[in-house]
């Protein structure tokens, strides 16, 4: 399993939160969304420009633009 931020999730990958590694309204935004550890996620959808993504994550789709994403680091599980 390896390690990584959230924004190099691929589609055929299922991350579970490790850490969420920025403070403050960033940080509580993560978590109100169900960003926590232990969460899984997934990308389901990408804008026709690449940016965001559209991450499925405690049964609801949530946009996160990369620069955000690059807070949120994940273990890549197994298939």
């Amino acid at each position: 399993m390896t390690e990584k931020p959230l924004c190099s999730l691929t589609k055929n990958e299922v991350g579970t939160v490790i850490s969420v590694l920025t403070e403050g309204s960033m940080r509580r935004r993560f978590y109100d969304i169900g960003c926590t550890k232990g969460a899984k996620i997934h990308l389901v959808g990408v804008s026709p420009f690449g940016n965001p993504r559209a991450y499925a994550i405690c049964g609801a789709v949530i946009a996160i633009r990369d620069e955000d994403a690059k807070y949120i680091r994940i273990r890549v599980d197994d298939i």
